[in-house]
């Protein structure tokens, strides 16, 4: 039997395509091995969102010439898509596939051993209109089922490599996205991750469908379906529909990952966003409304080309204004090839640093704030896995609705399950909480 290994770097959009690619392999009986294992086929599912991934990237293609040098060695993702010759030029890779034509994978590895000549299969990802389809039934790891729904980007904001190696927008079909997402279900998941690379865009390339149908479509026609995440929308695409939908959803969850990048109108500007502060702020007003409790998390890029310590603290006064439950903070980083990074007035790394920290101390306070409105109350968390910061016995680990991480004490059998827990203890990054009881649904009425 021969045996296939994986390594993927990078987003949740890449571990959902490893999964789909190894399902490929599985179907013509391989046999999965560990990354750090002897195997006859070697995969890696490469990064190029930051010149840091293209380094990472390539130490782990060499890591796996390394372990087997007879094995195969295929390169697949972003930065296979960008840069194929970078890659080519490594010795022992032996297939390079962009961020298409993963299907085809399996028939290269057979024409390499035949011919045993270095293949370059990867095509020009602009011409690319239609959305590959990749079935992921189930999920290796993980009680949160990612589902992807659409690929590529058409926005080119100038810090941005992805449109590059993603492609343009497209979207996959509805019927295919509701048939996966029973699928999921079936096999146990109780929550859906809507996943992609511009996720929020869903339909924008269709005729007479939208994101806000899919999810009523997903809340009506999947059957046992308990939660369904966005994984990230853009607010140039909430769209009055879709606060509407939410607001009348029992199964879109009260958390929204909004990418804010930065607080400055002149500093969006720079960076190509769509939206102003003012429409962000707006979308922020017509959420809360509609929704009381909800999560806001967003990403935050501190130190963009040219900005100052006064365009600094209007992202950061909007923020702590705003109360957004968590922050992913990121120091600009130059990405080559992209238009800010030949941009002038760079920022010192020093100042990035500083104001990183600034807004990290920030996150964590409203990170704390946001929890601690939910002390006292009893809450779903779907269980994830043991908690073992500190080896105590019976400790497991799950995510609410509104994504709070909450710890307590329970049983191996609550895994994936919807368990009742009250918060006796809000805090950050994580909340103690008490198991109360398991929700079980019984022939369509609620049972607990």
């Amino acid at each position: 039997m021969s045996t296939v290994a994986f390594h993927t770097l990078g987003c949740k959009v890449n571990h959902y395509e490893t999964e789909a690619i190894w399902q490929l392999f599985k179907a013509e009986g391989y046999e999965r091995k560990e990354y750090e294992s002897t195997a006859d086929v070697y995969v890696i599912n490469t990064c190029t969102v930051t010149n840091t991934g293209d380094k990472k990237s390539r130490q782990v293609i060499r890591r796996a010439i390394r372990s087997n040098p007879d094995a195969v060695i295929a390169v697949t993702g972003c930065y296979a898509q960008t840069s194929p010759a970078e890659i080519m030029a490594i010795p022992g890779v032996d297939i390079v596939v962009g961020t298409q034509d993963r299907t085809k994978l399996l028939g290269l590895i057979e024409q390499f051993k035949v011919e045993r000549q270095p293949i370059n299969g990867v095509r020009n990802i602009m011409k690319t209109r239609v959305y590959e389809e990749l079935d992921v039934p189930a999920f290796t790891d993980r009680t949160r089922a990612s589902l992807k729904i659409q690929e590529g980007c058409n926005n080119f904001c100038t810090f941005c490599i992805i449109p590059w190696a993603r492609g343009l927008m497209r979207s996959r079909d509805p019927q295919e996205v509701l048939k996966q997402a029973q699928q999921l279900v079936d096999a146990g998941y109780k929550e859906i991750v809507l996943t992609g690379i511009h996720t929020g865009g869903y339909g924008e390339d269709m005729k007479d469908y939208n994101l806000a149908m899919l999810l009523r479509d997903l809340e009506e026609q999947v059957h046992g379906l308990k939660r369904i995440r966005i994984s990230s929308i853009e607010a140039s695409q909430i769209s009055d529909e879709v606060i509407e939908v939410l607001a009348n959803s029992k199964k879109v969850v009260p958390h929204l990952h909004i990418p804010i990048q930065s607080g400055s109108d002149t500093v969006l500007k720079r960076m190509r966003r769509k939206y102003s502060m003012d429409y962000f702020a707006d979308r922020l007003v017509k959420l809360h409304k509609a929704l009381p409790g909800l999560a806001v998390t967003s990403d935050v890029i501190v130190g963009f080309p040219g900005e100052t310590e006064e365009e600094f603290l209007e992202t950061y006064h909007f923020i702590k204004d705003h109360k957004f439950s968590e922050l992913h903070v990121f120091p600009y980083s130059k990405r080559t090839g992209t238009p800010a990074a030949r941009m002038e007035n760079q920022v010192d790394e020093e100042i990035k640093n500083e104001r990183v920290h600034r807004l990290i101390t920030l996150s964590d306070q409203l990170a704390k704030e946001y929890a601690s409105r939910y002390e006292g109350e009893i809450v779903e968390v779907i269980p994830e896995n043991r908690f073992n910061e500190n080896q105590e016995q019976g400790l497991y680990e799950g995510y609410t609705d509104n994504y709070l991480k909450v710890v307590f004490l329970g049983s191996e059998d609550m895994i994936g399950e919807v368990v009742k827990v009250k918060i006796t203890k809000s805090g950050y990054p994580f909340s103690e909480g008490q198991f109360v009881t398991i929700v079980r649904e019984l022939e369509g009425n609620l049972a607990i």
